[in-house]
């Protein structure tokens, strides 16, 4: 009886925290995501299932850069968005629009994922390493972008004014990359994903990671408030999230070396479901592999550090601090 009693109980505390959901109920979820490896573990809770042992049943909707994302999951036409930070998707949060849930991918040294990529002209005029993109014209896809940022990041750590170069904001990675192999811009920064094929066809040239050498939380996880009223939708996404970003880490980044993972008979399943999703061959996947905390942790601070430094360049607007974006129920803070 007693433990009869106990289940009695648990069904009880499921149907409170799903509000109106029966407990048994598969809930629906749009996801918003871009096919970049940054987001593996969304992929590979989708892929194995992950989603639907928890009782979900998950739309991916892709999208070809991270603010739209932002946008559509203010207007409802995703639930929750998983992608790069970025000035409007700050200044959505700001306005209440928006809360960050949870971290994804950072820029972490020995984990390549954005770098920074010259034109052969470039090159061959002298644009040699990051530090040299001073006074140069550099494709993002838009202003306040994580590319954006990532330069601003360069910047102050090699001592050059950001408004010294001549940023192009192109909307979209497709665009930049076109741009850099058409010898329109000096430079771009690009996930390795999307430059890989640049590289291989000798129409550009690699000059550095970001995250060697500025590391920062790149990505997280984030809803509007409506979908936050859904406490059984987000806490099972959530949950399946982490269950991804453990395998992911303690399997694929565990056997990173020299910025590659190693193809083996564990690795291998998940390399494939990553290539399935990005459109990548598994020999250029495993050496695009992102770092993510295996608890799915967000770092709060440097959350605070990019909105102070976004601010001050006037692609936030003031008035607010992280604490006024960060869902603190659900975030596991770094």
């Amino acid at each position: 009886m007693r433990g009869i009693a106990r289940f009695a109980l648990a069904g009880l505390l499921t149907l409170a925290a799903g509000g109106i959901a029966r407990a048994d109920e598969v809930l629906k979820a749009k996801v918003g995501v871009l096919r970049l490896s940054s987001s593996a573990p969304v992929f590979i809770a989708h892929d194995k299932g992950y989603f639907r042992e928890a009782g979900l049943d998950v739309e991916l909707k892709f999208f070809d850069a991270a603010q739209p994302i932002a946008v559509a999951t203010t207007s409802g036409d995703v639930d929750f968005g998983i992608t790069a930070f970025t000035a409007g998707l700050y200044n959505l949060a700001g306005k209440g629009t928006l809360k960050v849930i949870g971290g994804m991918s950072r820029e972490k040294a020995g984990y390549p994922l954005i770098g920074y990529f010259a034109s052969n002209n470039a090159y061959a005029a002298g644009l040699k390493t990051p530090k040299d993109l001073a006074g140069k014209r550099i494709a993002v896809t838009q202003v306040g972008s994580s590319f954006h940022y990532s330069l601003g990041l360069l910047a102050d750590k090699y001592g050059f004014k950001l408004s010294d170069v001549k940023v192009l904001p192109l909307q979209s990675l497709s665009n930049a990359a076109a741009a850099l192999k058409g010898e329109t811009v000096d430079a771009a920064l690009l996930p390795i994903s999307t430059a890989r094929s640049l590289l291989d066809s000798d129409g550009a040239k690699f000059l550095g990671w970001v995250g060697d050498e500025t590391p920062w939380q790149l990505g997280a996880v984030f809803a509007s408030p409506k979908t936050l009223t859904n406490t059984a939708l987000v806490t099972k996404l959530l949950g399946a999230l982490a269950r991804a970003d453990r395998e992911y880490h303690d399997v694929i980044l565990a056997s990173v070396k020299d910025g590659k993972a190693d193809v083996n008979e564990k690795t291998k399943p998940l390399l494939e479901i990553i290539a399935k999703y990005t459109n990548l061959p598994v020999e250029q996947v495993v050496g695009n592999c992102a770092y993510i905390d295996p608890d799915g942790k967000l770092d709060v601070k440097n959350v605070a550090n990019q909105i102070a430094w976004l601010q001050e360049q006037g692609f936030v607007d003031k008035g607010f601090t992280a604490d006024a974006i960060i869902a603190r129920d659900y975030v596991k803070p770094d």
